[in-house]
C-alpha cells in the first residue's frame, strides 16, 4: 500500500515527524518533489537534524529511501546530508536514486541569487537553492538527468554547449556576471557521476515490484498545499506541486496506489518567505509564538530565517486537506498553545464586506481579513500524555472544533518534538 505524507498550508507543518513515525511500519519511503531549500526537523534517538534530500524515514535499518524522479536533486548537498547522519552513528542508508530524476547545477544557484538581487524589493523571498531556475529548465528541456551523465562524453558535450551558449546570453547582458564554460559545466557533471554512481537505479520498475510484493511505501512531500504552483498562493509559490496526487508522477507510481493521505497541520501557522497570509499576527505577540514553538522556536529548518506566525486558519485549512484528498489528519505542535489563557482560530475570511470560509484565488486573498473565533485555553504542560481522553477538556474541545470546521479526521495528535510524543484517536468523522 502506499501512504502520502504531505503538508496542508505554507509548509513547516510538521511532515518530518510524521515520515520518520510512520516509516517504522513501512518499507520504501520516497521524496516525490521539491528540492533542498526546505528542510524536515527529525528528533529520534540518534539526535535533532535538519533533512534537506534525504527522506525522513532514512533512520530505520529497514527501510530504503528513494530519490524520485520529480525531485530537485542537488547532489554534493544529498551526499553531504548522508554524511552528517553518519557522523551521528546512523547507519549508511539504503539509498536509491531514480535514473530519471534532473540535477540541480551550480550555476541555477547562481541564477536564482541574481534574480533575486535583480528584483529587489519584489523579490519572491527565495531561499536561493536554485529551484526555480532548476525546473524552468526541466521544463524548457535543458536540464540534466541523472541517465545522461552515462551517456557518451561527444553527445553530452554537444548538449553542454547549446545550454552554455543560452545561460551566457543571460549572464552577460541581464545579470552582468561571469560566463559558464563547456569544460567547468563537463567536469561538475563528472564529478556529479562519480557520487551518484552507485545509487542509481529504475526507481519506477523497483517500486512497480515491490507493490505487487505487499511492501509498505510512504511518499513524503514537501511544503504544503498553499505553495502548490497550481493550487496555492501564486506567484508566490514552489515550483513543483505539493499535492499528494503529484506523488503519483514524481516517484514514477500508478496514481490509484496512493490508498491513504496523511495531511499534517500545525496547532497554530507559520510561513516562510513572501505571501499571503490572512492569520498573521505580528509585534509581541508573534514573538512570544516563535519563541516557543517548533521544536527551538519557529526557524526554517533549512534557511533559518524566523518563520511568520499565525493562528489556526481553518479555511486555508480546509482548502489544503481537500486538494490533498486527505484522508487523514496529523494535527502538530499543539503542546505549544499551552500558555494562552485564549487561543483564537480563524474560521472565515471577509473581503468586500462578505464572509467566506471557502479559500479564495490570490487576488482575493490579498484584500481578506480574518474573522476569529476565540477558545479557552488549557493553561498546562500537554506533553507525554499518551491517551486522547487524558488530555485536558478544553485542549481535547480546541481539536474537536478545528476537526469539525476543516471537515476531515483528525486521528493523530502530535504533543512533543519526539518520536513518541504522539496520540492517536478516533475521529467521529472517520
Amino acid at each position: 500500500m502506499v501512504t502520502a505524507v504531505v503538508g496542508a498550508n505554507w509548509g513547516d507543518e510538521g511532515k518530518g515527524k510524521i515520515t520518520d513515525m510512520l516509516a517504522e511500519k513501512a518499507d520504501i519511503i520516497v521524496r516525490f518533489q521539491g528540492g533542498a531549500n526546505a528542510g524536515h526537523t527529525i528528533v529520534n534517538n540518534y539526535g535533532k537534524f535538519a533533512l534537506h534530500t534525504l527522506p525522513s524515514g532514512v533512520f530505520y535499518d529497514h527501510t530504503t529511501s528513494i530519490i524520485g524522479n520529480g525531485v530537485a536533486l542537488n547532489i554534493p548537498v544529498l551526499f553531504k546530508e548522508v554524511q552528517s547522519i553518519l557522523d551521528k552513528n546512523v547507519p549508511m542508508p539504503k539509498l536509491l536514486v531514480s535514473d530519471r530524476a534532473q540535477m540541480v547545477m551550480s550555476y541555477h544557484i547562481l541564477f536564482d541569487q541574481y534574480e533575486e538581487e535583480r528584483l529587489g524589493k519584489a523579490s519572491f523571498g527565495s531561499t536561493k537553492s536554485g529551484i526555480a531556475p532548476f525546473y524552468s529548465d526541466k521544463f524548457s528541456k535543458i536540464g540534466f538527468q541523472v541517465s545522461e551523465l552515462f551517456d557518451d562524453e561527444e553527445a553530452l558535450k554537444e548538449k553542454i554547449e547549446r545550454v552554455v551558449l543560452k545561460k551566457n546570453v543571460m549572464l552577460e547582458h541581464l545579470y552582468h556576471k561571469p560566463l559558464l564554460t563547456v569544460e567547468g559545466v563537463y567536469e561538475e557533471l563528472m564529478s556529479y557521476k562519480k557520487m551518484v554512481e552507485p545509487y542509481v537505479a529504475d526507481v519506477s520498475l523497483y517500486l512497480w515490484n515491490a507493490l505487487k510484493e505487499g511492501k509498505e511505501v510512504l511518499l513524503e512531500g514537501q511544503l504544503g498545499t498553499l505553495k502548490d504552483p497550481d493550487h496555492g498562493i501564486y506567484p508566490m509559490v514552489t515550483s513543483s506541486s505539493t499535492l499528494a496526487a503529484y506523488g503519483a508522477v514524481g516517484a514514477g507510481l500508478p496514481p490509484y496506489e496512493i490508498k491513504k493521505v496523511v495531511t499534517v497541520c500545525k496547532a497554530y501557522s507559520s510561513a516562510v518567505g513572501a505571501g499571503e497570509f490572512v492569520s498573521e499576527i505580528f509585534g509581541d505577540e508573534a514573538d512570544e509564538l516563535r519563541r516557543r514553538g517548533g521544536d527551538g522556536g519557529e526557524f526554517g529548518a533549512t534557511t533559518g530565517r524566523p518563520r511568520r506566525m499565525g493562528w489556526f486558519d481553518c479555511v486555508a485549512s480546509k482548502y489544503g486537506c481537500r486538494m490533498q484528498g486527505t484522508t487523514d489528519v496529523a494535527f502538530t505542535v499543539l503542546d505549544v498553545l499551552g500558555y494562552l489563557d485564549e487561543i483564537p482560530v480563524c474560521v472565515g475570511y471577509e473581503i468586500d464586506g462578505e464572509v467566506t470560509r471557502e479559500f479564495p484565488v490570490t487576488c482575493k486573498l490579498k484584500k481578506a481579513k480574518p474573522v476569529y473565533e476565540t477558545l479557552p485555553g488549557w493553561k498546562c504542560d500537554i506533553r507525554g500524555i499518551r491517551r486522547y481522553e487524558d488530555l485536558p477538556e478544553n485542549c481535547r474541545n480546541y481539536i474537536e472544533f478545528v476537526e469539525k470546521e476543516i471537515g476531515f479526521p483528525i486521528t493523530m495528535v502530535s504533543n512533543g518534538p519526539k518520536r513518541e510524543d504522539i496520540i492517536t484517536r478516533t475521529s467521529a468523522l472517520k
